[in-house]
């Protein structure tokens, strides 16, 4: 791995170590300086945890016998000094592989056993039913022992021809599969459906995650990877082999499972040691490769500049031998660059512009409130450095005017509790819309749309029935959102007019992130129901499979929204809940001031030394938040 990739990784985690102390450090400012608030704690909290468990992920998609294996090997796993994942000659991955770190286990594998396609359970739940999977123990101390339990990712075994068919893995029409066929009707399937590696590697402790991908035929016999898993990676590698460009197979990949499932996407021409001859000139065999290049890049529909051509076979080799010559020939470090200067600043300006920003407001919502505490606090000294040499009737002139205050002040309280309830009630049936049970009704009635057949043409209407759904609950949301934005606005009106609060205008609650995701689903669906091969031979297995999947990222986009509604709903009074608080809080120490010189003139000074400490206090605790705040700010620029 060149330096430029390992710095990268390394210094986007040393940022979100940066950014998850910083929010830590405001969430014990806030202990310290502010009454309890528990909402305002445990998003906070929460906060820095995603921030410090943030994963950046990677898939890698290829036809069978592309080399993406070795490619991962060469790219991220070099430092082993021999193959880790298995990539012999008919020795390769046979299941979708997910490898990470989780520092609370130990290391394993995760095997999912192939019998559970025949279970109508998603992959995302048998992900939290550990009892679902077999579980081996990773020996990191012996690379010997690593390579033997690594194997068991390219694991086969034989079924009856009636099993395979219930497992969905078996296709009439298709020529190499029933030509594959063993004696007395036995089929070779993949033994494991998934596995999940939880490997200690520098990377992955960075919160790097690899998707390894096997070819076309699991693709199509499994929906949700191609629905949630790959759809979600934040860049997606594409292998093809530099000496046939892309095949057939390569373009159906890519056109059903690649080309409008990722915003970033890579495409890597392995194999190029294939083209070396010692027949012809360097600048022979670099202008071949360019030729496949520009060819590839041409049917793919991609910049030629995404498009790059290795030797992943010798990259590993120079790596593990520190042959700097063949590395560099390997090609293997522009991908690694475009790699680190690329997916790696685009996931950090993700982070960036989400919860570092959002961090940011919420301190500097606290500064603005902080300042008029120091304010008020000014003002009381003020107040009271003019009583000095005065008589009981200017107190007592002072302590009316207080009293008037208060009586304002909780005159707005009570029109204050009574648009907060009317918030609350709002909301409260806002978030039941938004809720699971709610969409599991939703896609009962989409489920009820398909039938017990299970077609392509019941999929489509189903889907259908879905989306025009969710965008009516969407109008309905938004709607709702307007009139509880409107009711804060009132709100902050009030005790801007009434108190002097700082005036603000809340935020729309938006709901075209969720819009744009369905729309996203419903395209997937009408490509899968005009796929020629679905259509053709209506595969019922699939298509149930499919509509998991669909059930699966429905529920996700729903959870997504549901938290921006809930974070929105919990940040729209905040503010203003805040300057009450202090308000009350800088009333009270005025009415407990004037009653105490009230009644004993001599304790007038002992209550100026008092506000003065705390005024000093206040200075210091705002110079802290000023430090945590500029931290917040450096991290969100």
């Amino acid at each position: 791995m060149t330096d430029s990739l390992e710095q990268q990784i390394t210094a986007y985690q040393l940022w979100r170590e940066r950014l998850a102390g910083a929010i830590t450090e405001y969430r014990e400012w806030l202990e310290l300086t502010a009454p309890p608030d528990a909402q305002t704690d445990l998003r906070l909290y929460d906060m820095s945890e995603s921030v410090r468990n943030d994963r950046m992920v990677l898939a890698f998609v290829a036809e069978f016998a592309r080399g993406k294996t070795e490619t991962i090997n060469a790219l991220f796993f070099s430092d082993f000094k021999q193959r880790l994942l298995p990539c012999d000659a008919g020795r390769t991955t046979m299941c979708p592989t997910e490898i990470f770190w989780d520092p609370k286990e130990d290391p394993y594998i995760r095997l999912l056993p192939i019998e559970t396609r025949k279970q109508d359970v998603s992959l995302a739940l048998l992900k939290k039913t550990p009892q679902a999977w077999s579980r081996l123990h990773l020996n990191i101390n012996s690379g010997s022992a690593m390579k033997e339990a690594l194997n068991a990712l390219a694991e086969r075994k034989q079924v009856p021809l009636d099993e395979a068919r219930r497992l969905g893995l078996w296709d009439n029409e298709d020529a190499a599969m029933t030509a594959s066929v063993k004696s007395a009707d036995l089929v070779e399937v993949p033994a494991w459906r998934h596995a999940m590696v939880n490997y200690p590697h520098p990377l992955l402790k960075s919160g790097l995650v690899i998707l390894d991908t096997p070819g076309l035929n699991t693709l199509g016999t499994e929906p949700e990877l191609t629905i949630n898993i790959i759809p979600s990676a934040h860049a997606i590698v594409f292998l093809l082999a530099t000496d046939t460009g892309a095949t057939k197979s390569d373009m159906e990949i890519w056109t059903r499972f690649i080309r409008d499932r990722s915003s970033r996407k890579l495409a890597v021409l392995n194999k190029i040691d294939i083209l070396w001859d010692d027949l012809k000139t360097g600048d022979e065999v670099a202008a071949m490769i360019r030729l496949q290049v520009a060819s590839t890049a041409h049917h793919l529909g991609l910049p030629v500049e995404d498009v790059f051509a290795i030797s992943a076979q010798k990259a590993l080799l120079a790596k593990i031998k520190g042959d700097a010559a063949l590395l560099e020939r390997s090609g293997i470090e522009k991908v690694e660059q475009v790699l680190a200067h690329g997916v790696v600043a685009v996931k950090h300006q993700i982070l960036r512009d989400t919860t570092a920003i959002e961090a940011g407001n919420m301190a500097k919502a606290s500064r603005r409130a902080f300042q008029q505490r120091i304010l008020d606090t000014q003002e009381q000294l003020r107040e009271l450095s003019s009583l000095r040499g005065r008589n009981r009737d200017v107190i007592l002139s002072l302590l009316s005017k207080v009293t008037a205050d208060r009586n304002r002040y909780e005159e707005s309280l009570r029109a204050f509790s009574h648009g907060h309830r009317k918030i609350q009630q709002l909301g409260d049936a806002l978030m039941e819309q938004l809720g699971q049970q709610h969409l599991d009704q939703l896609l009962e009635e989409s489920r009820k749309t398909i039938g017990d057949s299970w077609t392509t043409h019941g999929l489509y209407l189903g889907m259908q029935d879905l989306v025009r759904a969710i965008v009516d609950l969407a109008a309905h949301i938004t709607q709702r959102g307007l009139d509880i934005k409107e009711l804060g606005a009132e709100l902050y009106q009030l005790f801007n007019t009434q108190h002097g609060f700082e005036t603000r205008t809340p935020p729309v609650l938006d709901m075209s992130r969720l819009l744009a995701n369905m729309n996203a689903l419903q395209q997937t669906t009408e490509a899968f129901c005009s796929d020629p091969v679905n259509i053709m031979t209506e595969k019922h297995f699939l298509v149930k499979k499919f509509f998991l999947g669909l059930g699966e990222q429905a529920r996700y986009q729903f959870e997504a929204v549901r938290h921006e509604a809930d974070v929105w709903l919990k940040n729209l009074l905040a503010p203003l809940k805040l300057q009450i608080r202090d308000h009350k809080a800088q009333l009270d120490k005025r009415t407990e001031s004037l009653m105490k010189i009230h009644e004993n003139m001599e304790s007038l000074q002992q209550n100026i030394q008092e506000i003065e400490r705390q005024h000093a206090a206040l200075q210091k605790q705002g110079a802290a938040l000023d430090q945590i705040l500029l931290k917040l700010v450096r991290a969100a620029q």
